[in-house]
């Protein structure tokens, strides 16, 4: 039996234990986080759930704390299901009585809980099994949910996670059942092509959101409609003057995940994968999380709101970044920005380090609501020279009496109002100690 085999015997097994302890109840509550991989992963519940005919109640958050505690203590006396959070906040989760969890994060201690972790089973839950794999794992074993699939494809998406081990494992289950079919070509969503480099940010040009450049930028090309309608030969010189731009911009890793593999969801009301991974966030920091949960049950009847909401949101995320790009600051070991009343944080942090400045993470600050909500994105590459911004957001962020955690690779962190200089120098030099030359 070879590791990666061994590795999915361990995952089934972990996968079954999880979806006895859900079966054994008749109502739950589900909580979830708000991006595309939480939501996705609370689809996933919420349609294995609605076929066993146990009745729930969702809630999507954006982050775990004690709000979420309090939510969950006013509206449920019974057991909880926490999907993409939990393992990570140990102090907190062990203050709910019965808790069933569905997470991806590197745990930070022992819960009595029982949990579908990839770390516990070695594997790690940053570039494998996010928490919609960990969920579609787990929905496999409570019944016939394989059409499903898709959902956890998404999610892991989302989460710039690669088909590799467990991942590929779902997806080549997918394909197999077509419940989702894969061709190669440009990893961006559908429509005309004008409407796209005006709204996307993924990937993230120096004509994106200016209609006069793109104009001239499409007809230096000869090339206009809409991108499934694309020739071959169209699609071949398109691909090669956006990956001229990336690399002018340094932006080489990005490049390998402009062009590759593509996934149509077959059996979503929302097909092309980008499309439904961009709604799903957009609806998400939009506190529209109930449109997102319905795309996630096939319902159609939405389509049309959610697609007006991710337009506007995407609007408003380009406008926000090229604002951020004239206020960044820069510390020794990070670049940063400091905002009031944003939304995005998170993917306004991973276009900075994704498509503008590579070389160093970058942490975004946004005061809102009486706190400071920070997030924080490296790259793959500072990874391997030793970067952990889930250690480093949670060291700094209890020291000036907050809290956080996350990935070693994308990590967030909330911290008191005036707090946000003094995190600024102790993290500072946390991530200057990770990132030091070993000797």
């Amino acid at each position: 039996m070879t590791d990666g085999q061994e590795s999915l015997v361990e995952i089934e097994a972990l996968s079954r234990q999880v979806a006895e302890a859900i079966l054994e109840h008749d109502i739950v509550r589900l909580i979830s986080h708000n991006d595309a991989d939480g939501l996705s992963a609370a689809g996933i519940m919420c349609n294995a759930l609605h076929r066993k005919g146990i009745l729930f109640h969702a809630a999507i958050v954006s982050q775990f704390d004690q709000s979420t505690l309090d939510l969950i203590e006013k509206t449920s006396n019974g057991p909880v299901i926490l999907c993409d959070m939990g393992s990570g906040q140990v102090e907190l989760t062990s203050r709910i009585k019965e808790a069933i969890i569905i997470d991806h994060h590197k745990p930070t201690g022992k819960l009595e809980h029982i949990q579908f972790n990839p770390h516990l089973v070695g594997i790690d839950g940053s570039t494998e099994l996010c928490a919609s794999c960990g969920a579609y794992m787990v929905a496999r074993q409570m019944g016939d949910n394989t059409d499903l699939a898709g959902l956890a494809i998404a999610g892991a998406t989302g989460d710039k996670q690669p088909m590799k081990g467990a991942n590929k494992f779902i997806l080549d289950e997918a394909i197999a059942r077509k419940t989702v079919t894969s061709s190669r070509g440009l990893r961006m969503g559908d429509g005309s092509l004008a409407e796209i480099f005006e709204n996307s940010v993924d990937p993230y040009l120096d004509i994106t959101g200016d209609k006069d450049k793109i104009k001239v930028f499409l007809d230096s090309l000869g090339i206009k409609g809409e991108l499934r309608n694309l020739s071959e030969e169209q699609l071949m010189k398109l691909s090669s003057v956006i990956i001229l731009k990336l690399v002018k911009q340094g932006s080489l890793p990005a490049v390998d995940s402009l062009i590759g593999d593509n996934y149509n969801l077959n059996r979503e009301v929302v097909q092309n994968i980008y499309d439904f991974v961009n709604i799903l966030n957009a609806c998400g920091k939009d506190e529209k999380a109930g449109i997102a949960l319905s795309l996630c049950m096939r319902d159609e009847s939405v389509i049309d709101e959610a697609k007006v909401i991710t337009r506007e949101n995407q609007r408003a995320l380009i406008s926000v970044i090229k604002k951020a790009q004239a206020r960044i600051k820069s510390a020794r070991s990070f670049r940063y920005v400091l905002l009031e009343d944003s939304s995005g944080t998170g993917i306004i942090a991973g276009t900075m380090t994704r498509y503008l400045y590579p070389d160093k993470p970058f942490l975004t600050f946004n005061e809102i609501e009486g706190k400071i909500r920070v997030s924080g994105r490296g790259t793959r590459k500072l990874v391997g020279k030793g970067l952990d911004l889930a250690a480093a957001m949670r060291e700094a962020s209890a020291a000036v009496g907050g809290m956080g955690g996350g990935h070693d690779v994308a990590s967030g962190a909330t911290i008191p109002t005036g707090t946000a200089m003094k995190f600024i120098d102790l993290i500072d030099s946390i991530i200057e100690k990770q990132l030091k030359p070993k000797a």
